[in-house]
């Protein structure tokens, strides 16, 4: 039976303790009882070393990123040092390089997007910062800027923030030796008014990308050019189905394993749209929208499709 390690951040502080580590069954998509890996407050995104040997870890507090150290037998986390600089608050999302070299994280509140270098013991250094401002047309959501990602290309040279408050995805060109962000020319690619982009994903191919908007409940399809860093969209479909009324919001987007599949995550609506990835172009299509079925005996459900896609049972 083959198995992974996933660590799972939880936001919600009245019943959250930590970091927690669930076992994976690759053969059933049975997710383990979660157990705690980690004390922490509050931790949201989390991203992986390329050796697996540490874990960084953004949280709602004012520290850039939280650094551990993976005790790879029982999956404990050891808390490294804090970086020294405390210059933005609330961070919800980081990347880290491929060469292990630096990560990036997105700022929501103070409008940051900063990549850090990081140490060979492992901790982090000082960031080295851009800023983000202005704001779109969504009266309560889009007063301001508001970075919610920051992804690494494939092949290390950019970071894609997408930025909610102002309706644009930026492309920067990223020094990792350096832990250095610089815009990249174009700058960035603006998307429809009010649908505020939130993550992004590449193509396995790296010829393609996806990011998917949180108040316009949508998936856009990029061109993406690895020379510049710039992206054209060419495709915009909906996550929801065309006879939902109520309130949803789109969340996370994620390329399966195998780069056939696309996975958009609705709240609200609470499911899991599927869509199937065309090679060249990359042109999705859509396959279901998948319900997270809150009815199910048993803590966990696998996706009947076959698609190898797994969520938690929600409580």
């Amino acid at each position: 039976m083959a198995s992974h390690r996933i660590f799972v951040g939880n936001y919600t502080k009245s019943t959250s303790r930590g970091i927690y580590a669930v076992r994976l069954d690759a053969d059933t998509g049975l997710l383990s009882t979660p157990e705690v890996a980690a004390e922490a407050d509050s931790p949201t995104f989390l991203a992986l070393s390329p050796d697996k040997r540490r874990l960084y870890a953004v949280r709602n507090t004012e520290d850039m990123v939280a650094a551990y150290a993976v005790d790879a037998s029982s999956g404990r986390l050891e808390p490294l040092p804090a970086p020294p600089s405390r210059e933005a608050s609330a961070p919800c999302h980081v990347s880290v390089d491929r060469s292990g070299r630096a990560l990036v994280v997105a700022n929501y509140h103070s409008a940051v997007v900063a990549a850090l270098p990081i140490r060979e013991d492992g901790t982090v250094g000082a960031p080295n910062a851009v800023s983000h401002s202005g704001g779109s047309i969504h009266p309560t959501r889009q007063t301001s800027a508001h970075p919610h990602s920051a992804t690494i290309s494939p092949d290390g040279r950019f970071v894609i923030a997408c930025d909610r408050g102002l309706d644009r995805i930026f492309t920067y060109a990223f020094d990792p030796a350096q832990a250095k962000l610089s815009p990249a020319d174009p700058p960035f690619v603006p998307t429809e008014p009010g649908s505020g982009p939130r993550h992004f994903a590449f193509s396995h191919d790296g010829r393609h990308a996806y990011a998917i908007n949180e108040l316009g409940n949508t998936v856009v399809a990029f061109a993406y050019n690895s020379a510049t860093g710039g992206l054209m969209p060419f495709q915009t479909l909906t996550t929801l189905p065309p006879d939902f009324a109520g309130p949803s919001i789109a969340a996370e987007i994620r390329v399966h394993p195998n780069g056939r599949f696309l996975y958009g995550s609705n709240r609200g609506h609470d499911s899991v749209a599927v869509f199937s990835i065309e090679p060249c172009p990359g042109k999705l299509s859509p396959v279901e929208i998948v319900p997270l079925n809150t009815n199910l005996s048993g803590q966990y459900i696998v996706h009947r499709s076959g698609h190898a896609l797994s969520a938690p049972n929600v409580e």
